[in-house]
């Protein structure tokens, strides 16, 4: 392969925001696995948004990307599967399989689709620096004859459709709409587009869990992020789990666990000093009393997303979050404060001076 754009391309990404911005290119924001498509002849390769292979998982799609896209390109988009009238995140998630036979079942009775949103390279010209209308022209041109399962992602650059979109799309499972500058070039690994979702939602590092004061099955898993200094900060728990699900989860985790918290970024979480550095499990707090608060170290390598309301300083999750998903797409140093969404700022004293009649 030797193409002007070479893997590994790191994606461009999205700050989440309030509101739908003005003056930008917008398209709905997909709920599926993003991906880097090389095409160099009969050449394809699918790469995962931290530069890992993903074309054995989706042997479907090589051909049909090999019937649909120009011959030599490189296209960023989203990796999707549809059930019915929605996209279905769960099933991609399955196909993230070691055995090819497994893959091979599930490439026939779930095939995946394509959606190119951004065109990184065509024949022999790079297009990492010319701006974004400029691409998304030449994107449209060079998938004008593209049929299903690949698609074009619709644009506009009519902010009220775009609206329209964000509300109208939810039926349809996509998560919120995604907003680009017009004359920006492609920036790579840098949060520079806008994304606006239906809920807040994070994707954290699974590094341990507590057992449920009813016995040995899982009582809440521990979350972390990591800060701007690259230490991984404890944010948080969900636990609104089955108990079901809490069992199963025990040897699903099992993979995971870790004789003690040596060698665990929280390894110091029993020392009450270290809490005045760090953000550790186990803080001592006027709620926690007597409580037991060990909990079992598991290596950092699972990534998961959870839903929450609002962060508490800007340091951890409010309330216990809700598991949402695993995310085996995410690679977990890429799981910062800085995805998390910044509330919309309110004058206390006008809510504290209201007079109600």
């Amino acid at each position: 392969m030797d193409l002007p754009v070479m893997p590994p391309v790191k994606p461009m990404l999205a700050k989440p925001a309030a509101k739908i911005p003005s003056g930008m290119q917008y398209e709905a924001k997909w709920d599926g696995f993003r991906a880097i498509v090389y095409r160099d002849g009969n050449e394809i390769e699918l790469g995962s948004r931290t530069g890992k292979p993903l074309t054995r998982y989706f042997p479907e799609l090589v051909e049909a990307l090999r019937l649909n896209v120009p011959e030599r390109c490189v296209l960023d988009g989203e990796i999707v599967i549809a059930r019915g009238d929605r996209l279905d995140f769960d099933a991609l998630t399955e196909r993230i399989h070691p055995a090819k036979s497994r893959v091979d079942l599930l490439a026939e009775r779930t095939p995946a689709g394509f959606v190119a949103f951004d065109l990184l390279a065509l024949d022999n010209e790079a297009l990492l620096r010319a701006p974004q209308k400029e691409r998304r022209a030449r994107l449209t041109e060079a998938l004008q004859g593209a049929e299903a399962p690949v698609h074009l992602a619709p644009a506009t650059t009519d902010a009220a459709l775009a609206a329209e979109w964000f509300t109208e799309y939810e039926g349809a499972g996509l998560d919120g709409v995604i907003a680009k500058p017009l004359d920006m070039p492609y920036r790579q690994n840098e949060r520079v587009m806008v994304k606006i979702k239906h809920e807040r939602t994070a994707d954290c590092v699974l590094a341990g869990f507590r057992f449920h004061k009813s016995g040995p099955v899982v009582g809440s898993l521990l979350l972390g992020l990591y800060d701007a200094a690259g230490a991984l900060q404890h944010v948080g728990v969900c636990a609104a789990f089955s108990m079901k699900r809490r069992e199963e989860l025990v040897a699903e985790l099992e993979p995971l666990r870790m004789e003690s918290a040596a060698g665990h970024p929280w390894a110091h979480w029993a020392e009450e000093e270290a809490h005045e550095s760090a953000r550790l499990p186990g803080a001592p707090s006027r709620w926690s009393g007597k409580k037991d608060l060990s909990w079992v170290p598991l290596r950092p390598e699972r990534v998961l997303e959870v839903a929450y309301d609002h962060m508490e300083n800007g340091q951890r999750f409010r309330h216990t979050a809700q598991f949402r998903r695993w995310r085996p797409d995410r690679d977990p140093e890429s799981c910062t404060y800085a995805q998390l969404e910044e509330p919309v700022r309110y004058d206390l004293g006008r809510v504290l001076t209201r007079r109600v009649d």
